[in-house]
């Protein structure tokens, strides 16, 4: 079924204010998510809005943050977001990086005290509203296991880039450090279909195409899968994230990042505060005048989709097409929302007395 997004954004702001959010970080909640299923990222979308539900009445999440800098140069900060939804903790990191970069041409913020804060490529988009470069990455629940172990010490640690152009679409890097993100596995759980080989392992480091292998003790595998395909590098990259998100700022790193899902209580023995973001904002003419640089960026960007394809009729893509396409697409023709997701929203309809018709609204 699908729906239009402007339904499902207005009732997911309706559900972020019901658990106490003010109605200006409602919207900006409910934005980030809604622009998750806009760009195909399913997984981070409205089927995650229950989620952040139960970890509010775990209380493991922070309706009314007080969000504070703990630490600040001219060109760097450390926010503590006093366990804010990462969705309204993330753009007001974003903001003070992007006020740093005006001043001095960089602006660099580690968070610490957070939850999820949706897809990574959201908060570094909106860097290119300033005509600016941003950057984004957070730590996750330790879900992944580091090349040659069966233990799960890392989460998915996306990293995501925006950079401006002139005349075409911006570059949008938004990737998982792992070979899928953990939503992925969500969603063919949810269709009963099986996990591609080099998603998973299970209990035992054996690959598997279980999509319920995490539930069964197993762990999600670094980009590359294995040591031949290259998942050495995949575990350096969501390493780096780690300690930029968690190390840097002061929040929990490696095994001892909070589980997303709320059934799962924290590890007793922190070693920090919650789940660490890091973001980066920089000015284009820090290094040279902002038109010859996005001149040239449209240069790169046409050279590269002018290369010559493997099979006729492809098209070589520039990161950020795919998902700039299916926003297109869906804001015109709607969200496309599985059952079980729907089912989810009218119980929260129900739990918080508010309205929700899929029918209606298909």
């Amino acid at each position: 079924m699908k729906l239009s997004s402007s339904y499902l954004k207005d009732f997911t702001q309706q559900v972020f204010e019901k658990i106490g959010c003010p109605p200006e970080e409602a919207a900006l909640a409910a934005d980030c998510l809604n622009q998750a299923d806009l760009r195909g990222v399913d997984s981070h979308g409205v089927a995650r809005l229950s989620g952040y539900v139960r970890l509010w009445e775990k209380n493991r999440l922070n309706a009314t943050p007080q969000m504070k800098v703990v630490h600040e140069t001219p060109s760097t900060a450390v926010l503590d977001a006093d366990l804010a939804l990462g969705l309204v903790a993330g753009p007001k990191a974003m903001r003070i990086a992007l006020d740093k970069a005006r001043q001095v041409g960089s602006g660099w913020v580690a968070v610490k005290n957070s939850n999820h804060y949706g897809i990574a490529g959201y908060h570094a988009m909106r860097a290119l509203e300033e005509d600016m470069i941003g950057i984004s990455m957070t730590n996750a629940s330790p879900l992944v296991s580091p090349t040659f172990s069966k233990s799960r010490f890392l989460g998915t640690n996306p990293i995501a880039v925006a950079i401006p152009a002139n005349e075409e679409p911006p570059f949008v890097m938004d990737m998982a450090t792992t070979t899928v993100a953990n939503g992925k596995l969500e969603v063919l759980q949810r269709k009963g279909e099986d996990a591609p080989e080099g998603w998973a392992q299970d209990k035992n480091g054996r690959p598997t195409t279980d999509a319920f292998a995490l539930k069964k003790g197993g762990a999600m595998l670094p980009l590359g899968g294995d040591r031949e395909h290259g998942s050495h590098k995949g575990y350096c990259l969501g390493a780096m994230v780690d300690i930029f998100t968690a190390v840097l700022s002061g929040a929990n790193y490696g095994p001892w990042v909070p589980p997303f899902v709320a059934f799962l209580d924290p590890p007793t023995n922190p070693v920090g505060d919650g789940i660490g973001h890091f973001f980066g904002a920089f000015r284009i003419d820090a290094f040279r005048p902002a038109k010859d640089f996005k001149d040239h960026m449209d240069n790169w960007i046409r050279t590269f989709r002018a290369a010559e394809p493997v099979n006729a009729g492809d098209q070589v893509l520039i990161p950020g097409d795919p998902e700039r396409l299916l926003s297109q697409e869906r804001l015109a023709n709607g969200i496309p929302v599985q059952q079980a997701v729907i089912e989810d929203l009218e119980s929260l309809a129900s739990k918080f007395e508010l309205t929700f018709n899929a029918k209606q609204h298909a």
